[in-house]
């Protein structure tokens, strides 16, 4: 039995001597592998260096400070776009941003209750000259339609009016921002040339310049046709007139009474 069992022992012995051997040979087989990348990598280090991957990876960690300046900067003031370096972002530089922005801005106003304001006229104007049309068609037709097509005629006259009148105070409504918008151009002006951008405040004066000489414009006509519109109103009182005068005094009952109104 003592000899069984040593004859175990041995055995347990030699398979177990023969595992570690097994390992340290895996072991010192990846050792050499290792080695091996690391003599080929030393190899190559010098190809690589000089590759156009290598200049790339070797930017990148500028790169990253400079988007990283960037962002910061312009996250905080959100309202200033830009993308330079933060020793040249000094408070007189920034002003200068904010106030060149806020001239585009008071443009852009500008622009756009100018060209409502010039809309508006010149709709009135085309409302007036409809209006002139009717007076005129009626002034000839007076004593020759019967009273039913008087009263058709007149009804189509007093609706023209009230388009003119319309119209009118859609001028009125868009005068008053015109004006704001010239007032906030003006301001805006002087906030650009105090912060020392001289360009944003000649830009917008000359848009100021351009705007007023566009509404001026479009005014003479609005004065004109309504001059037209006075005399045709005179006119219609003096053939009024002469109508009444050459008929006999029995049929005056007989003249509607828009054709005595004075408007």
């Amino acid at each position: 039995m003592q000899a069984f069992r040593n004859c175990g022992l041995c055995a347990s012995g030699n398979l177990l001597k023969g595992r570690t051997d097994f390992l340290v040979a895996r072991r010192n087989m990846s050792v050499l592998r290792l080695s091996a990348a690391c003599v080929q990598l030393l190899k190559d280090k010098n190809v690589f260096c000089r590759s156009p991957v290598h200049q790339r990876l070797l930017r990148l960690p500028g790169i990253a400070r400079s988007k990283a300046v960037a962002f910061s900067v312009s996250s905080g003031l959100c309202a200033v776009p830009f993308t330079q370096q933060a020793e040249n972002l000094s408070h007189e530089s920034l002003i200068r941003r904010a106030s060149c922005l806020v001239t585009d801005s008071a443009n852009t106003y500008l622009s756009q209750t100018t060209l409502a304001l010039v809309d508006a006229h010149t709709q009135y104007a085309k409302a007036l000259h409809t209006l002139i049309a009717l007076q005129k068609r009626y002034i000839t037709s007076i004593g020759k339609l019967t009273p039913v097509e008087e009263d058709s005629i007149w009804q189509v006259i007093i609706g023209q009016r009230v388009e003119v009148s319309d119209r009118l105070e859609e001028c009125k409504r868009f005068e008053s921002n015109w004006m704001n918008a010239i007032h906030i151009c003006e301001l805006s002006a002087e906030a650009a040339y105090n912060s020392g951008a001289e360009h944003a405040c000649t830009a917008t004066k000359t848009n100021m310049q351009v705007a007023q000489s566009k509404v001026e414009e479009i005014r003479k006509i609005s004065r004109e046709a309504k001059k037209k519109l006075a005399e045709t109103k005179a006119e219609e009182i003096q053939r009024m007139a002469e109508y009444v005068s050459s008929i006999d005094i029995n049929d005056l009952e007989d003249i509607p009474e828009a054709y005595l109104r004075e408007d």
